[in-house]
C-alpha cells in the first residue's frame, strides 16, 4: 500500500497554503480595483463565508479519511485547514463590519442581538478563535486534558455555522440544505468519539 511521507506532507501543506491564500488575495484585489460586479460586497461576504464552511469541514473530513486509508500523517494537516477556517472566517466578519455596516460598532450589537443567524454566526466565530488561540503545541501541553475538552466544540462551531448559513440565504435553500447534510455525515463519522464524551459528562 502507498504511504505518504513527510515530503509528501509538506507538499500538501503547500498546495494548501497557495488554495487558501491566493484565491483571498485574488478576492481583495478584485474589490479594490473595482471587478467584483455589481454587488462587490454580497461576493466578499459570500466567497469567504462559504470558504470557512468547506476549510471547517475539510479539516474534520481529515480524521475520517487518514483512518480509511491508514495513513496517519494526514493528520498533521487539520491544524493549517482549521487556521484557514478560522481566518476566512474573520474576513467574513471584518468584512461585514467594513464594507456593510461601515464600522457602525452600535449597530453591529444591535444586529448581533436582533438577527438569529448573525447571532449564531458571531458565536461560530468566538467558538474558532478560541480554537485558533489555543493550536499550538505549547498551549496543548498547558491544558493537558482540557485541551481536547476544548477543541471538541469544533462540533458546535459545524452546527452553528451551519445555521448561519442556512438563515442567511433568503432564496435557493438547495446548496445550503447539502452543505448541512454534509455536516451532518461528519457528524455521524464522529458519532463514537461524541457519544463516549457525552457519556463521559454524565
Amino acid at each position: 500500500m502507498f504511504r505518504l511521507h513527510k515530503n509528501h506532507i509538506l507538499w500538501l501543506k503547500v498546495f494548501i497554503h497557495c488554495v487558501a491564500l491566493i484565491p483571498l488575495a485574488c478576492l481583495y484585489y478584485g474589490a479594490f480595483t473595482d471587478k467584483l460586479g455589481a454587488d462587490p460586497v454580497q461576493e466578499i461576504l459570500h466567497f469567504t463565508g462559504i470558504g470557512a464552511f468547506n476549510l471547517l469541514q475539510l479539516s474534520l473530513l481529515v480524521s475520517p479519511v487518514a483512518k480509511k486509508l491508514k495513513q496517519g500523517n494526514l493528520i498533521s494537516i487539520r491544524r493549517p485547514l482549521g487556521l484557514y477556517a478560522f481566518a476566512y472566517a474573520l474576513f467574513h466578519f471584518l468584512s461585514y463590519i467594513a464594507f456593510d455596516l461601515q464600522f457602525a460598532w452600535q449597530l453591529l450589537l444591535s444586529e448581533i442581538l436582533k438577527r438569529p443567524y448573525i447571532s449564531v454566526g458571531f458565536l461560530s466565530l468566538l467558538i474558532l478563535t478560541a480554537l485558533a488561540l489555543t493550536s499550538t503545541k505549547f498551549i496543548q501541553r498547558k491544558l493537558g486534558r482540557r485541551w481536547q475538552k476544548l477543541h471538541n466544540w469544533v462540533y458546535l462551531a459545524l452546527l452553528t455555522v451551519s445555521l448561519h448559513y442556512f438563515w442567511s440565504v433568503k432564496s435557493g435553500l438547495i446548496q445550503p440544505t447539502i452543505y448541512i447534510c454534509f455536516a451532518l455525515v461528519l457528524l455521524f463519522l464522529r458519532r463514537k468519539k461524541l457519544t463516549k464524551n457525552v457519556n463521559r459528562h454524565n
